[in-house]
């Protein structure tokens, strides 16, 4: 199966929607004349930085990159090496930045042009994308490819006269060619009537043509005009010549979607999918478009398995099981999930996103140990991600380390959190954590700095109102906070108990009752809340009452010699 490189980014470029664009400035940066010395140590920096590069310690040397630059803000080699780790990592205003910044400093560089177009295709800023191949073609005329993806870009902006300019310049350089007549067709069809082009693709396939594409061209016509019998007969006749193209595939899905033939439409769909020869980015970008249809189990089922066959079409594509792991944590298959994001990172682990995945998976489930080894893995890695702090923090604060969980939570802090956790979220973690330790003015600090990030932080209502409950201080804070939480969270028992505990410290025991009941009514599981039911029950003069509840809690499996002491003397006990 022949796929030219002009008609794949014909393809990625269409899918994207054109709207928002804004229009990019380039910068320029001057600085500080520099000593002969630092110029050295800038060298020795720069080398530096791509030997930490080189080992995978992206995010260290980019550290040291940046600190090039705030030295040298004209060292473009710096600034392009900067642009593509944030391409890399999906940070695409900072790529665009820095490649424009070296673009500008050094304007004869055809690798900072070309790292500018991949931002710009990226984007989708096809406008912005022009003048980077006149660039581009001005470096090196004699570059055929450059020629393609101007005219490209300008025939999907609708610039179809100066696509064609750019076409007959092809001509005059290079000679007709079968690419330049495929690209010459895309566009003749994108402008012509329908019927007309239908006409003009059926007197070719009429004269026996070999080309595949005239029959794939005219398939898709007639699935465009609602004509799917004419489509089918056309892909059928596109088989004989070419039984394995992953295209007819496609198309024929089509047809058979149209037609209410779900059935045959995915095994179509899962033929072309099972062609290693079919770009697994055009698979990927398919799969994505059914994330927001997940809520019908008929099409996360059919993805799930369509996401499989891609895993075994291209078993070496790290992306092919990343992909695989979050299908399947859509569907809530977290172990199998689970195991496709290991073999994603077998294959590269310089992928932060997924080695965040897999933590939260870990950590949903309680495997608090491995979700510690594998925290620590990527750690090494990705020095500088705070997310990654943070869920290694949750695991080690699962198995009592708060003193690694408080060091951990304040090296996500430093790194100033931006990505997935917010920060009113780690400060609450911070002050569990700090609360374990006794270190409780730290701890309250750390609670109020995470309410004044998020006045309704609900966990952090809720943890600090039953800490201070414990200690027995602020206890009016600690009623208004809690009460706050259930306002929030009205749903949650814990909530419940927490404020019933608050009022219980207040000596307010029949609101306490009503809260604990109400906690019990939402979660008849908890052992916690049925002694926290008899202590309140024996301040109400409910002995016999109290030591029911107690044996509850008993039986759910508090072991404590303070509840022995409660059943055995009938007595509350602190």
């Amino acid at each position: 199966m022949m796929i030219r490189k002009t008609l794949l980014l014909f393809l990625v470029l269409s899918s994207v929607s054109l709207s928002g664009q804004e229009k990019n400035n380039i910068i320029i940066v001057t600085g500080k004349p520099l000593t002969p010395l630092d110029s050295i140590e800038i060298k020795r920096s720069f080398f530096k930085a791509l030997q930490e590069k080189t080992a995978g310690n992206i995010d260290q040397a980019a550290v040291i990159f940046r600190g090039i630059i705030d030295k040298d803000p004209q060292n473009s080699a710096s600034l392009y090496e900067l642009g593509n780790i944030s391409l890399a990592q999906n940070l695409k205003d900072d790529a665009g930045e820095y490649a424009r910044r070296a673009v500008t400093l050094d304007p004869d560089n055809k690798w900072y042009w070309l790292l500018l177009s991949e931002i710009y295709k990226k984007n989708n800023s096809l406008e912005d994308l022009i003048p980077v191949f006149n660039e581009l073609i001005r470096l090196e005329p004699d570059k055929e490819g450059y020629y393609f993806d101007k005219a490209n870009a300008l025939s999907l902006l609708n610039k179809y006269k100066e696509a064609e300019e750019v076409f007959k310049e092809i001509e005059s350089r290079f000679g007709l060619s079968e690419d330049l007549e495929e690209a010459r067709n895309k566009i003749t069809l994108s402008r012509e009537e329908p019927h007309i082009a239908i006409q003009r693709l059926e007197k070719l396939i009429k004269k026996d043509s070999p080309d595949i594409d005239n029959y794939l061209n005219l398939a898709q016509l007639y699935i465009k005009q609602g004509q799917f019998e004419k489509a089918h007969d056309v892909l059928k006749k596109a088989q004989k010549k070419q039984a394995d193209n992953s295209f007819i595939h496609l198309l024929l899905s089509d047809v058979y979607q149209a037609a209410g033939r779900r059935a045959e439409a995915f095994e179509e769909t899962k033929k072309a999918f099972s062609d290693p020869r079919f770009p697994i980015d055009i698979k990927v970008q398919i799969i994505l478009s059914y994330f927001s249809k997940f809520k019908d189990p008929v099409i996360l089922n059919g993805t799930t398995e369509l996401a499989y066959v891609t895993t075994q079409a291209h078993s070496r594509e790290p992306k092919a099981h990343a992909l695989y792991g979050d299908i399947l944590f859509q569907g809530k298959k977290f172990e199998e999930a689970k195991q496709a994001y290991k073999k994603a990172l077998s294959l590269n682990n310089k992928v932060y996103l997924i080695w965040a995945q897999l933590l939260q998976i870990e950590i949903s489930q309680n495997n608090f140990k491995e979700a510690i080894q594998d925290g620590d893995t990527a750690l090494n890695i990705f020095p500088h991600e705070p997310d990654l702090y943070f869920f290694t923090a949750t695991a080690y604060a699962q198995v009592n380390d708060h003193q690694k969980a408080v060091n951990y939570l304040k090296n996500a802090l430093s790194l100033n959190p931006k990505k997935w956790i917010p920060e009113s979220d780690i400060y609450s973690s911070l002050g569990n954590s700090l609360n374990s330790l006794k270190r409780f003015k730290e701890s309250d600090d750390a609670f109020n700095k995470s309410l004044e990030l998020n006045p309704d932080n609900v966990y952090t209502l809720n943890n600090y109102a039953y800490y201070l409950s414990l200690r027995e201080v602020n206890l009016e804070k600690a009623a208004e906070m809690a009460q706050r939480a259930n306002d929030l969270k009205p749903g949650n028992a814990s909530f419940k108990d927490t404020y019933a505990w608050v009022l219980f410290m207040q000596k307010k025991y029949a609101d306490a009752r009503i809260w604990i009941e109400k906690a019990i009514k939402d979660n008849s599981n908890s052992a916690v809340q049925y002694e926290h039911y008899g202590d309140i029950l024996f301040y109400l003069g409910e002995t016999d009452q109290a030591v029911q509840q107690w044996k509850k809690a008993k039986d759910k499996g508090i072991i404590s010699e303070t509840l022995e002491k409660k059943i055995n003397e009938k007595k509350y006990y602190k």
